[in-house]
């Protein structure tokens, strides 16, 4: 019997005033409309070696004595491995009920970005200095780097750090999947390691 598993993310909304996170939502939504049993899995923020996220982080905060900080770092983010997340993937196309179900997988740990920061600079044992940028400054700054042929940051990556991506609790995930997640602390000592 054929199954179909749609990818989105945590947070994906048709109603959203952030264009990316409101594609996400019509992606959705124009799945369930062709495909009504689909499967919706919504990873967290992924992360695993050589990624635009976890990687990124480690090299800017090597590089950088004084860091920029999103915002004020109070922005709430469960970071999931992507090993994790096809796992989950597999399993639930997998699963035998046919009817239409929505997983959210996050990590095993909730972190503030501020938190998040702390712990890969621990980990790599770097000490970096953090300082809270604004997020107006940080829209005005990805207008700008946008016009960069390969921009460092961009207006939608500063939206969504403005919203919390945490899995709910009352949906299925990693758990109902029977799949333990990996943390950050984990996969970036085999990260750094590899480096």
């Amino acid at each position: 019997m054929e199954r179909l598993a749609h990818v989105s993310g945590i947070g994906a909304d048709a109603a959203s005033p952030s264009l990316y996170i409101r594609k996400r939502g019509e992606g959705e939504l124009a799945v369930r409309a062709a495909f009504p049993n689909a499967l919706l899995i919504r990873p967290a923020v992924m992360f695993g070696p050589d990624d635009s996220f976890l990687t990124t982080i480690l090299k800017l905060l090597g590089q950088l004595p004084i860091y920029p900080m999103i915002g004020r770092g109070l922005t709430r983010l469960q970071p999931a491995y992507v090993e994790d997340v096809a796992e989950a993937i597999a399993r639930a196309l997998q699963r035998t009920e046919m009817h239409a179900i929505t997983f959210e997988c996050g990590g095993p740990r909730v972190y503030s970005y501020e938190e998040l920061l702390r712990a890969v600079a621990h980990e790599a044992s770097l000490r970096p200095m953090l300082i809270l940028i604004p997020f107006a400054a940080w829209h005005a700054l990805a207008w700008f780097a946008e016009m960069l042929p390969s921009p460092p940051v961009t207006r939608n990556q500063v939206e969504l750090m403005q919203v919390d991506n945490v899995s709910s609790p009352e949906m299925p995930g990693f758990g109902e999947l029977g799949i333990a997640p990996h943390s950050v602390e984990e996969i970036l000592q085999e990260i750094l390691w590899d480096h």
